[in-house]
């Protein structure tokens, strides 16, 4: 049953109204519908959708807590620095990025926070 179902991922967010022009103006998703709790709906594609949850400071995981998968690494990136996404480095045991982009195995991988401290991630996967 479940396999067959579309997802929210709800992401805690303190400012919800930040976060939501970060997630429409910086990711370009359409916003789908404002729920009971105030949580802020956005599309994702294929029915699935991110809910902006408000939360309190410091409800965030300090781990990437959703990632897009993407055909053009590189050409999404661009787009995204242009609305104006910084995309994060890093050099630890295991994950190293060059120009942004981790390779790991058959995947390329680039990393962002939104403005609520949430990682997010775009992936490419080698065909």
């Amino acid at each position: 049953m479940l396999a067959k179902s579309t997802t929210t991922t709800m992401l805690p967010v303190t400012d919800v109204e930040r976060a939501a022009r970060f997630y429409a103006d910086q990711l370009g998703l359409h916003e789908r519908a404002v729920a009971a709790d105030g949580s802020r709906i956005f599309d994702t594609g294929n029915g699935n959708a991110i809910g902006l949850l408000p939360a309190d400071p410091g409800a965030q995981s300090g781990r990437t807590t959703l990632s897009f998968e993407v055909s053009d690494i590189r050409g999404e990136m661009r787009e995204l620095e242009r609305r104006g996404v910084a995309f994060a480095d890093y050099d630890l045991p295991g994950l190293r990025t060059v120009d942004h982009i981790a390779e790991l195995g058959n995947e390329k991988a680039a990393w962002f926070s939104d403005t609520e401290g949430n990682i997010l991630c775009i992936h490419e996967v080698a065909g």
